[in-house]
């Protein structure tokens, strides 16, 4: 059996440091993993992922001993069994912003009774011939939270059974509400679904974009944070080596 050691994290009101794979490379993805962070986001929404080059990823994350996560395009029941068929841990859900939204991602999510996702392991086999007795307990559910209408339905969200968690985007809560990132109004919002997390007993998540936003939030009670994205770390990386050398000369 394949423990979640993330969700166990998570549920044992730990904080897990995550990232956003969005670069089509397994080596990439398997870099990532190795660096010591709990989980990678396998990023088929904004990333170049598709089903064969995400399937060799998770393999390769997946021998790094470290937990896949799939961000799906859509909240489809067919691209979530897909993702969940392939391997994924744990799956995030984008723009849902109603119960009966997050209602149909739970039940793709999960096998009967707990749902109706359809039984089949060709591509999970990395996992072992017993998936199908622990998947159900095992396997996370994150729903984004990233438009004001999200944060008003936030607590009836969270509350449908087999969401595990959410997570906050909060680039696109901004744009919603029409206000600045950082600003009053805007932080309120995110609290406001932390305390909707409190309420019904999930895991608080968001996207922190920063090491010192990660920190704050973290230490406001969030938990399931990712803290930045491959394509960000290649040319942050790369762009501070430059104003290194520039510097010296």
């Amino acid at each position: 059996m394949r423990f979640n050691s993330f969700k166990q994290k998570l549920q044992a009101g730990q904080p897990a440091i995550g990232v956003f794979s969005a670069v089509r490379s397994s080596l990439a993805a398997a870099m990532l993993a190795r660096s010591g962070c709990d989980y990678v986001v396998l990023d088929s929404q904004h990333g170049e992922w598709e089903d064969a080059s995400r399937a060799e990823a998770i393999r390769a994350v997946y021998l790094q001993q470290e937990v896949h996560v799939v961000r799906v395009r859509a909240n489809d029941y067919g691209r979530i069994g897909r993702a969940l068929d392939s391997g994924a841990l744990g799956v995030v859900i984008p723009m849902v912003n109603s119960a009966a939204e997050a209602r149909a991602a739970a039940e793709a999510m999960r096998y009967p009774p707990q749902g109706g996702r359809s039984g089949a392991d060709n591509l999970s086999a990395h996992l072992g011939n017993d998936y199908h007795t622990w998947a159900n307990q095992e396997l996370f559910l994150a729903v984004q939270i990233e438009t004001a209408a999200a944060v008003a339905n936030a607590e009836a969200i969270l509350a449908v059974e087999g969401v595990d968690g959410c997570l906050v985007g909060p680039f696109d809560l901004a744009l919603s509400l029409g206000v600045a990132a950082g600003s009053p109004a805007h932080t309120a919002a995110i609290r406001q679904v932390l305390q909707a997390c409190h309420t019904t007993g999930k895991v608080p998540g968001l996207f922190a974009g920063t090491t010192t936003l990660a920190r704050f939030w973290i230490d406001e009670g969030y938990r399931f944070v990712t803290v930045s994205a491959d394509t960000h770390l290649i040319e942050q990386g790369m762009r501070q080596i430059v104003e290194e050398i520039s510097q010296g000369r």
